[in-house]
């Protein structure tokens, strides 16, 4: 009978043997040193009162208030509109960020870099900022939430599309032009059928993320969902948050099984 000899194990550092402690003790650290420097009011986070708001407010949340339904509904539906208007702007608008971001389309680095940055700095403001901006220009109405959503979403969708032109077959951009193709007929033969389905499958991921957003963007009077949330909770009407919160999880979920189904075809 053969007998197999194992190699030896190898042998490990002091570092290395220490390493993971180490990193733990660093990680506690950085925990303890996080909640010790935020002012936390432990007494009043436990206190009666607390106590008592969380036992009045969380039954309220469970016994949706359905009078109002028609209403949820409605600004519900609003808040769709902006989500899909404002992500269909910023798929379109994305789409030459893209390919001059792209620097196996476009040699110029100065267009490559100076796109980059462009897109960078879209997505360094959260849609809340742009959301106040835009509320401050055009008022308080839905048009300013489509415009926040639209400017936001251009920064991720953006870089995304030129990762997805990056990574195409430049041999078959090459084989056409070999064959005598032009610029636009390598663009409509080569290049874009290649990333058609990537560019959709990302634009309704985004869509998905811009339903959330959207909900949020009404609380400081960009319209759709978040007006009602706001009023709703002035008015200390739980039963009526807990439906508006209702609608939301279920359109959402709905829209994210939709969307996921969608994106496996296309990809």
């Amino acid at each position: 009978m053969t007998e197999f000899t194992l190699p030896p194990k190898p042998t490990k550092t002091f570092w290395q043997k220490i390493r993971p402690y180490f990193i733990g003790l660093l990680l506690l650290l950085l925990y303890v040193w996080t909640f010790t420097s935020i002012d936390i009011r432990w007494e009043r986070v436990f206190s009666q009162r607390t106590i008592d708001n969380i036992f009045r407010v969380i039954p309220q949340l469970f016994s949706p208030d359905w009078s109002a339904f028609g209403k949820v509904m409605g600004l519900m539906w609003e808040t769709i509109q902006m989500a899909y208007t404002g992500t269909l702007m910023a798929a379109i608008l994305a789409v030459p960020f893209g390919f001059f971001a792209a620097s196996n389309m476009v040699k110029n680095k100065f267009l490559n870099t100076a796109s980059k940055w462009v897109l960078n700095g879209i997505r360094a403001f959260p849609e809340l900022i742009l959301a106040l901006m835009f509320v401050a220009a055009v008022g308080p109405r839905p048009f300013a939430g489509v415009l926040a959503i639209a400017i936001g979403s251009i920064g991720m969708l953006g870089k995304l599309y030129c990762e997805v032109i990056e990574s195409i077959d430049m041999n078959v951009v090459e084989a056409l032009e070999a064959n005598g193709a032009n610029k636009l007929q390598v663009l409509f033969y080569g290049i874009i059928p290649q990333i058609i389905p990537e560019f959709l499958s990302y634009a309704l991921y985004r869509f998905e993320i811009d339903i959330r957003a959207s909900t949020i963007l009404g609380i400081i009077g960009a319209g759709g969902i978040g007006t009602l949330i706001t009023i709703a909770t002035t008015n200390r009407n739980w039963s009526e948050v807990g439906l508006i919160l209702l609608v939301i999880i279920v359109v959402v979920t709905i829209i994210d099984i939709v969307s996921s189904q969608i994106r496996k075809r296309l990809v």
